[in-house]
C-alpha cells in the first residue's frame, strides 16, 4: 500500500492495492502451461543446485550425497531458522537510505541494525523482498510501481540474511528487466532467492541451503502480479500459486534429497488480521499432503497482508499466515486512512531437530515470534523486546508489541507451544 492517501476510486492494477479476487491475474494461464514442464525438471535440477555461500551457518547447497567409505558418519545436527516479513521500500525508505549513505549511494544496513543480532545468529535466515530493483543509479520509485535501489541486497546480506523469497504481486512491476536486475543484485551480494527466475533452467532449480546437517529447500509463490502479464515466452518468470504446483514442487524437492521443505506464500487479504478463506483452505491442503506417511511441506511462511497475522499449527505443521511488513514507509489503507498496523510485524524463529528415526520428518522443537516495528520517524526497524527492555516507557512501542501479540496468538498458537522470543 502507499504512503499517499489513495481513495477507493484509484485504479488498482498498477498499484499496491488489490481489489480483485485473488487468482484472476492475466498471466496465470501462461504460468500453468509452463508449470508441468518446470515441475518435471525439479528432481534433476535440485541435484545440480549450487551457488555462493550465504551468511551465518547456512550455505547454498550442492548435490545431496551419502557416505560411501567406512569413515564414521557425523551425527546429525539441528538448526534454527529465522524468517522476516515484507521488505517494501517506499520513497521515504529510499530517502532514508540515501541519507544514511552520506551521499555515497544508498545504505540500507542501518535500518536493520536492531534485528541483526537475531538474524545473524540463525543457522538459516530468510526474508521476503517484495519489490524489484532498478539500475545502480536509478531512477527509483515507490508506490504504485516499485523500482528499488539494488543496494538493498547488500543491506540484507549485512544483516545476516541468507536469502529471500522474491515472488510477490510486485515482481513484474518493471517487467522481465526488473526480475533480472533483482536476481543479479542478489547474486552479487551472495544471497539466495526463490520465486522468480531469469531463465527456464533457473526456474526449474529450487533454491536449497545447508543448515546444521539438513538440506533445506525453499519454494516461493504469489497469488498474482497486479494484472501485469507474464513476459512473453517466459511463463516461468514468477511462480504463481496453485495447490497442485506447490505440492508437486515440494514432492520433487523431497525426492531429490531435501530434508526440510519451506514454502513462502504471498497471499491473503490486505489489512485483514484473520486469514481469509483461501489461506485457510490452501494451508490445510498443503499441511495435509504427505508421501509415504511423511508430510510434503514442513513450514509455511506467509506475506502480503501488511499486518501481523496469526501463527497456527495445522495438521501438525506450523503456518505463519502473515509476518507483516518488516520495512515500509508510513502506511495508509484503501480508504486513505493512516494505518499504524502497516508498520508492525514479527520475526518467526523455529528450531528444527533431526528425526527420531530414519525416514521421518525433521521436528520443530521450538516455535517463537519476535515483535518488530518500523519507526518511520527514525527510519529504523525496532526489535521491540530489546527496545522495551531498555526503555519500558515507550508507549508507541508498547502498543505495537501488544497489537502484534494479539494478532499472532489469535488462533490459539500458544496452546501448541508458540512463545514470545527475545
Amino acid at each position: 500500500m502507499s504512503e499517499q492517501n489513495t481513495g477507493p476510486d484509484r485504479p488498482a492494477p498498477r498499484g499496491h492495492r488489490e481489489d480483485r479476487p485473488h487468482g484472476r491475474d492475466r498471466g496465470r494461464r501462461g504460468a500453468r502451461r509452463g508449470a508441468a514442464a518446470a515441475s518435471a525438471l525439479l528432481v534433476a535440477a535440485l541435484a545440480g543446485c549450487s551457488g555462493a555461500d550465504g551468511s551465518g551457518a547456512a550455505r547454498l547447497a550442492g548435490p545431496p550425497g551419502r557416505a560411501t567409505s567406512a569413515a564414521p558418519v557425523p551425527a546429525e545436527r539441528g538448526f534454527t531458522l529465522v524468517a522476516g516479513g515484507d521488505v517494501l521500500p517506499h520513497g521515504s525508505v529510499i530517502d532514508r537510505a540515501a541519507r544514511d549513505a552520506d551521499g555515497e549511494g544508498y545504505d540500507f544496513a542501518p535500518m536493520f541494525a536492531s534485528v541483526k543480532p537475531m538474524v545473524s545468529a540463525a543457522d538459516l535466515a530468510l526474508c521476503h523482498m517484495e519489490t524489484v530493483y532498478g539500475e545502480e543509479g536509478g531512477p527509483f520509485s515507490g508506490y504504485p510501481a516499485f523500482v528499488s535501489p539494488p543496494q538493498i541486497a547488500a543491506g540484507l546480506k549485512a544483516t545476516g540474511y541468507d536469502g529471500c523469497s522474491t515472488a510477490s504481486n510486485h515482481t513484474l512491476d518493471a517487467g522481465a528487466a526488473g526480475v533480472r536486475r533483482t536476481l543479479d543484485a542478489f547474486d552479487r551480494a551472495g544471497l539466495g532467492h526463490a520465486g522468480s527466475a531469469r531463465t527456464a533452467a533457473e526456474a526449474a532449480r529450487p533454491r536449497t541451503y545447508t543448515a546444521g546437517t539438513a538440506r533445506v529447500a525453499h519454494l516461493a509463490y504469489t497469488y498474482g502480479t497486479n494484472g501485469y502479464p507474464l513476459p512473453e515466452g517466459q511463463p516461468w518468470a514468477v511462480n504463481l500459486t496453485s495447490r497442485e504446483k506447490v505440492i508437486a514442487d515440494a514432492r520433487a524437492a523431497r525426492k531429490a534429497g531435501a530434508d526440510v521443505v519451506l514454502v513462502s506464500l504471498h497471499w491473503g487479504t490486505e489489512w485483514q488480521t484473520e486469514p481469509d478463506a483461501t489461506q485457510l483452505s490452501l494451508g490445510k491442503a498443503l499441511t495435509a499432503s504427505a508421501t509415504g506417511g511423511r508430510p510434503d511441506v514442513d513450514l509455511v511462511l506467509g506475506t502480503h497482508a501488511h499486518v501481523p497475522q496469526p501463527y497456527e499449527k495445522v495438521n501438525g505443521t506450523w503456518i505463519v499466515y502473515g509476518m507483516g511488513d518488516q520495512i515500509a514507509g508510513q502506511m495508509f489503507d484503501h480508504a486513505g486512512r493512516y494505518e499504524p498496523r502497516g508498520n508492525q510485524g514479527s520475526l518467526a524463529r523455529f528450531r528444527f531437530e533431526p528425526p527420531a528415526r530414519p525416514g521421518e520428518r525433521w521436528r520443530v522443537t521450538r516455535a517463537e515470534y519476535v515483535p518488530t516495528w518500523m519507526d518511520t520517524d527514525a527510519g529504523r526497524l525496532v526489535h521491540l523486546p530489546a527496545a522495551l527492555a531498555a526503555d519500558p516507557s515507550r508507549q508507541e512501542a508498547r502498543e505495537a508489541r501488544d497489537a502484534i501479540t494479539e494478532a499472532v496468538l489469535g488462533r490459539g498458537a500458544a496452546r501448541d507451544g508458540l512463545t514470545a522470543g527475545s
